[in-house]
């Protein structure tokens, strides 16, 4: 039976929007601009370190700055929040399944903690594991090949749902069946980064017959 891994942001709530607009800030302060698709090429599923290395290169504090930037997200994220259509109904077909559940996140915990407090479903998940806790986080498999080994499976009987092209880069890496979730990027987009399929969100009805294909049923 597969075991389901789950990006956070973008992938089981729409938060992306919260974290442009602090970035878009923060970077107003620095006297910079943001172009268009900056966010989403540049930022999108990335750990705040590696950006502010690549962009703001002489930052003093990029860890505290990142710290910061991520309590000006979750001050501005209201709770209770929506989560991403049809995601609720999706984990309880999965539990009554049996089927094991991770959360793979570049978030940091205090983020991920108050995202899945926010949409009501943290007690879905005992095994949450954090990008930045680990040596490498994403686009780096290690947050991936470590939830597979906290949960006991191995790369062949996981899927990953990913919305970023760090986070799909990840996840196809670590040899998980990877799907992409449309919330910002198109098909071609995800499936140019290790994608196999891709769907809208967790209502898609393309979604009952990729998992009947993943677990080698009859769709």
């Amino acid at each position: 039976m597969p075991a389901l891994l789950f990006d956070l942001d973008g992938t089981m709530l729409n938060s992306d929007p919260i974290h442009e607009a602090v970035f878009t800030e923060l970077w107003a302060s620095q006297g910079l601009a943001i172009p268009h698709g900056f966010y989403i090429e540049q930022v999108h599923g990335r750990l705040n370190v590696d950006v502010f290395a690549e962009h703001l290169p002489d930052e003093p504090d990029p860890q505290g700055l990142s710290e910061w930037k991520e309590a000006q997200f979750r001050d501005r994220l209201p709770s209770p929040y929506p989560e991403a259509p049809g995601l609720t109904a999706f984990l309880d077909h999965a539990q009554a399944q049996g089927w094991q559940l991770a959360v793979v996140t570049n978030a940091m915990r205090l983020n991920a903690e108050a995202m899945l407090g926010a949409i009501g479903l943290r007690d879905r998940f005992e095994v949450i594991v954090i990008g930045e806790e680990c040596a490498h986080g994403k686009p780096h498999p290690l947050p991936y090949l470590t939830a597979m080994q906290l949960l006991g499976e191995s790369p062949e009987t996981c899927i990953a749902f990913e919305d970023s092209p760090s986070g799909m880069r990840a996840a196809a890496a670590s040899g998980a069946y990877s799907i992409g979730v449309r919330s910002a990027l198109s098909d071609a987009e995800l499936r140019a980064v290790g994608a196999k399929m891709t769907i809208e969100d967790f209502t898609d009805p393309a979604l009952p017959d990729i998992l009947a294909r993943i677990e080698g049923v009859a769709a």
